[in-house]
């Protein structure tokens, strides 16, 4: 059984991590924020990018699509792109992104599909690795500051695969940002671009002559419209990363001091077990006298 020493060690301990969860809470509460505003702050220019993508779409069709819109015409090799965070302690966030796009991996494969594998973080690298090492091509670890420059290196390197032929359909793996309290596991296509009907009328219905012509047009926006969905994706991932540390360091904080409450009540029990005896047995030697 535990000395009371021992147990006073074991609250202390306990308090201790107590402050560094709380700490750790309140720092990614205050980078949330930020995180939250970048990520919102995207999602327009994401938008109106795959409104004028669709408005060109509707004016191509046949031969002359582009290659990134058309796609290859096979569906046989896939590549995969998992992006999550570069640290832990935050719940199950990068668990439930990997768990999505090992489940996808499967089923390709049990398809007889050919899989390769680009990872954005860590965290994904490391937990893909235990079961698809050999089909992780890539990896990249994220950087301080999230823009157009470092996505662009990921984009090149995914129309690399494609140019080059060892990919057909290009899927990304990302936590989309709901709230707080939710952030959601979503698979996103990115090659063969999806063209989303319910913004290709965005134009009011007017017509357009557009020089140069549609096809020349998309060649140059597809591949910065691939740069585009990385960065709002690795966006979103930051603020559903910082939402799911704060709740996760909440609960901990939580915890600990539910442990200590027990704790301390442990501790108390015992030090009045232990002087009531003391003076039991002062009592019985004073009486025996």
């Amino acid at each position: 059984m535990a000395s009371l020493k021992d147990m006073r060690n074991q609250i202390g301990s306990v308090k201790a991590t107590q402050k560094i969860t709380k700490a750790m809470q309140m720092v990614a509460a205050a980078k949330l924020k930020r995180a939250q505003d970048a990520a919102e702050n995207a999602r327009p220019y994401a938008a109106r990018m795959a409104s004028v993508i669709a408005n060109l779409a509707k004016g191509v069709g046949g031969d002359d699509a582009p290659k990134l819109l058309a796609g290859t015409g096979s569906t046989h090799n896939h590549l995969i792109v998992v992006s999550t965070a570069d640290r832990g302690l935050c719940g199950g966030f990068n668990t439930q992104i990997a768990r999505a796009a090992r489940e996808h991996i499967s089923a390709l494969l049990a398809e007889g599909k050919n899989v390769r594998i680009i990872t954005i973080g860590r965290k994904g690298y490391d937990q893909l690795k235990r079961q698809y090492a050999d089909k992780i091509v890539q990896s990249f670890e994220l950087a301080k500051v999230l823009n157009l420059d470092y996505a662009q290196p990921i984009a090149d390197a995914i129309l690399k695969e494609y140019e080059d032929g060892r990919a057909d359909v290009v899927t990304l793996f990302f936590s989309q940002f709901k709230s707080v309290i939710s952030q959601v596991p979503t698979a996103k296509p990115l090659i063969p671009a999806q063209v989303d009907e319910t913004v290709a009328d965005a134009s009011g219905g007017a017509v357009y002559t557009y020089e140069p012509s549609e096809e020349d047009i998309l060649e140059t926006l597809l591949p910065r419209n691939l740069t585009v969905q990385i960065l709002s994706s690795l966006l979103e991932n930051n603020a559903g990363f910082y939402a799911a540390q704060m709740s996760a360091m909440d609960n901990a904080t939580r915890n600990a001091g539910e442990m200590i409450n027990a704790l301390t009540l442990k501790y108390n029990r015992k030090r009045q077990a232990q002087i009531t005896t003391e003076l039991i047995e002062i009592i019985a030697g004073a009486e025996a006298l």
